[in-house]
């Protein structure tokens, strides 16, 4: 790569604008995570991050824009994630390791909750191409991996693929983790165990390794 052809680095005004989306985002991802779409406000994340709605503002124009941006980058961090599995795995195994980030994501408080039933930011969603693009991509992956393990016998061939791909994405979701992170007999790991065995295995024993 010559000189011509060599990306040109961001100026030092660029790179303090990505800086503040980011701190924006991560914001606004812990508040989409405590208390939904509905119940966050543009104050409260200019608030959690420490500057003037007005500055808020010049990066997002909505509270449906924030949102669209967020979850897009939760998408891209899925798609890093699926990309780093170790190819030699089974296709279930796949599945799990990304199930298993991000239940860990959700404990830690930055999954925000699935917008599909909040009308609002679906159509914000729907009308922002680079959410739908890396959803098709996340989707395509993903389905790839529930085809070849149903194939194999892995998971069952009697459900549909849907079904098994919409309960992957809910898990990361799932209440049950923080019922059980409030009730404080289970470490974070004992969570993560269990909600990857019940999402894969049913309510069988189960197994010691």
């Amino acid at each position: 790569m010559n000189a011509a052809t060599a990306p040109k680095k961001p100026s030092f005004k660029q790179q303090q604008m990505q800086f503040r989306e980011n701190a924006i985002l991560d914001s606004v991802n812990r508040l989409l995570s405590q208390k939904g779409f509905d119940l966050m406000t543009m104050d409260e994340v200019a608030a959690d991050v420490g500057i003037a709605k007005a500055s808020l503002y010049k990066h997002f124009p909505s509270k449906e824009s924030l949102a669209a941006a967020s979850m897009t980058r939760l998408l891209d961090h899925s798609l890093a994630v699926v990309n780093q599995v170790p190819s030699h795995l089974s296709s279930k195994d796949k599945l799990k390791l990304v199930v298993r980030w991000g239940i860990t994501l959700h404990i830690q408080g930055e999954m925000p909750y699935l917008p599909s039933t909040r009308s609002s930011i679906q159509q914000a969603l729907l009308g922002h191409p680079p959410y739908i693009e890396r959803l098709q991509d996340l989707t395509t992956q993903l389905g790839e991996w529930i085809l070849d393990a149903q194939e194999k016998g892995q998971l069952s061939a009697a459900l549909p693929a849907e079904v098994i791909l919409y309960s992957i994405f809910a898990r990361a979701c799932d209440p049950m983790a923080d019922f059980l992170k409030m009730g404080g007999a289970f470490t974070d790991s004992d969570i993560i165990d269990l909600l990857v065995h019940t999402c894969f295995d049913g309510l069988t024993p189960l197994r010691v390794d």
